[in-house]
């Protein structure tokens, strides 16, 4: 795991565990989030489109099988589950802002049960510049939900309830490589969500597409 990443990680794991450093906690958190949003956005600015349906890890064992493409709409997409139907109690934006649509997403669930050439194939009918913004739209939602959260948040758990909602909205796939996501996020608590996923998933998958990034411009003799 990148240094500096994991340190600011593990940081604020220790600091929104206390009421007097909870706030500086969170801090850290947006500053992580930055860093790594700094990592995103460099892909676009470096590689061709097809670049992001990649896939010569195909066959690996690790995040990094995947495509960039993949990686990015899974993060934001599961946020976005996370942070507006788990904690805010909300409507998600993928919803509200008709992002399906948008996206040319042939799916509205987190990707979870997508095996190798499928997930080559959802990548490529991306529309890349609209899970841009779709990235940046559940970026400044969670941003705004993190600013606003207080220590006695933390403890709120998710509930039997939670999990029905999810089940009702069809935004995780049935299939056995994807269910388990549900028990998983509602035997949480607000301060387990976010240490996953939102900060330490960002950082396997973002770490995993610059695997991909690195082999594709090796491949292509292009300066790292």
């Amino acid at each position: 795991m990148n240094a500096e990443w994991s340190d600011l990680n593990k940081k604020m794991q220790v600091q929104i565990k206390k009421k007097s450093t909870f706030h500086a906690g969170i801090d850290i958190l947006l500053e992580l989030r930055k860093e790594l949003m700094k990592q995103i956005i460099d892909f676009k600015k470096l590689l061709k489109r097809e670049d992001f349906n990649a896939m010569p890890f195909i066959n690996a064992k690790g995040y990094h099988n995947k495509t960039i493409a993949y990686s990015l709409y899974h993060i934001f997409r599961i946020e976005d589950i996370v942070s507006n139907s788990l904690i805010k109690k909300g409507e998600q934006i993928f919803f509200k802002d008709n992002y399906r649509e948008r996206l040319k997403s042939p799916i509205m669930t987190t990707g979870n049960e997508l095996v190798k050439q499928e997930i080559s194939i959802f990548s490529s009918k991306l529309n890349l510049d609209e899970l841009y913004q779709y990235i940046s739209d559940i970026d400044v939602s969670t941003t705004q939900l993190l600013k606003r959260l207080s220590y006695e948040d933390l403890k709120i758990k998710m509930t039997e309830q939670d999990k029905k909602l999810l089940k009702s909205l069809s935004v995780v796939s049935n299939d056995d490589n994807a269910i388990w996501l549900i028990d998983y996020w509602c035997d949480k608590n607000i301060q387990g969500l976010i240490q996953m996923p939102f900060s330490r998933h960002w950082i396997m998958h973002i770490e995993a597409s610059l695997r991909i990034k690195n082999k594709i411009c090796k491949s292509l003799q292009i300066p790292i």
